[in-house]
C-alpha cells in the first residue's frame, strides 16, 4: 500500500470482526509506531493491549462516562488498546521544570502523533480502528492495572472490519487551510 492511499483510505471503524488480531500482527504495528517523533526523543508512549473480553466489557461498563456509542464499540473489537504517557517526560528538562510554555501540552501532542501512528500501521496490516476519548482515566487505570507514573492518553479500538469503508467526509480546501506569510 503506498503512503498517500493509507492517510486517504483509512477511516474510523467500529463494527468489527469476531476475528482476533495475532500477536505478531501487534508487534508489526508497533515496530513501525515505536518510530514516532516524541518530544526530545523522550519515547514515553506505551501500548496496553486489552484482549481480556471480561475487561472489555468492565471498561465498556464502568469507564467510558455512560457514553454508549463508545461501550458498544469496545465490546465490538477484537482488542482495545490503552495507549499511555509516561508523565513528566514530553516537554520536562531534568530538573523537572518545563522546557517551554506549553507545560504539559507537549505530553498530549506526542500521544497524539504516536496514536495516528499506530492507527496508519494498524490500517497498512488489514486492521480497522477508531479512537475513542470520551472514558474515565482513573478507572481505566484501575481496570488495566496501568502503572502509576503512566497517563491514559487515548483509547484505540481495534479489529478487522466489518463491512465496506464509507467514502471520505467533505473536507475542506487547500486553499481554506494554507496561507503563505511572507
Amino acid at each position: 500500500m503506498n503512503f498517500e492511499n493509507c492517510i486517504k483510505e483509512r477511516r474510523s471503524v467500529r463494527k468489527f470482526k469476531e476475528e482476533k488480531i495475532s500477536h505478531e500482527v501487534f508487534e508489526k504495528i508497533i515496530e513501525l509506531s515505536r518510530f514516532s517523533p516524541s518530544w526530545k526523543n523522550s519515547q514515553s508512549t506505551r501500548y496496553h493491549i486489552i484482549e481480556s473480553e471480561d475487561k472489555k466489557n468492565k471498561l465498556a461498563d464502568e469507564a467510558v462516562l455512560d457514553f454508549v456509542f463508545n461501550a458498544k464499540t469496545i465490546k465490538r473489537c477484537a482488542a482495545l488498546v490503552v495507549l499511555t504517557s509516561v508523565g513528566k517526560v514530553s516537554g520536562y528538562e531534568e530538573d523537572g521544570s518545563f522546557s517551554t510554555p506549553k507545560n504539559t501540552h507537549w505530553e498530549s501532542f506526542d500521544a497524539g502523533i504516536a496514536c495516528q501512528t499506530f492507527c496508519l500501521s494498524a490500517y497498512n496490516e488489514g486492521l480497522g480502528s477508531v479512537v475513542l476519548g470520551i472514558f474515565d482515566d482513573a478507572k481505566v487505570k484501575e481496570i488495566c492495572s496501568i502503572p502509576e507514573e503512566e497517563n491514559v492518553s487515548a483509547l484505540i479500538a481495534v479489529g478487522y472490519r466489518d463491512g465496506d469503508a464509507k467514502p471520505a467526509p467533505e473536507r475542506l480546501e487547500v486553499k481554506d487551510l494554507l496561507s503563505f506569510e511572507k
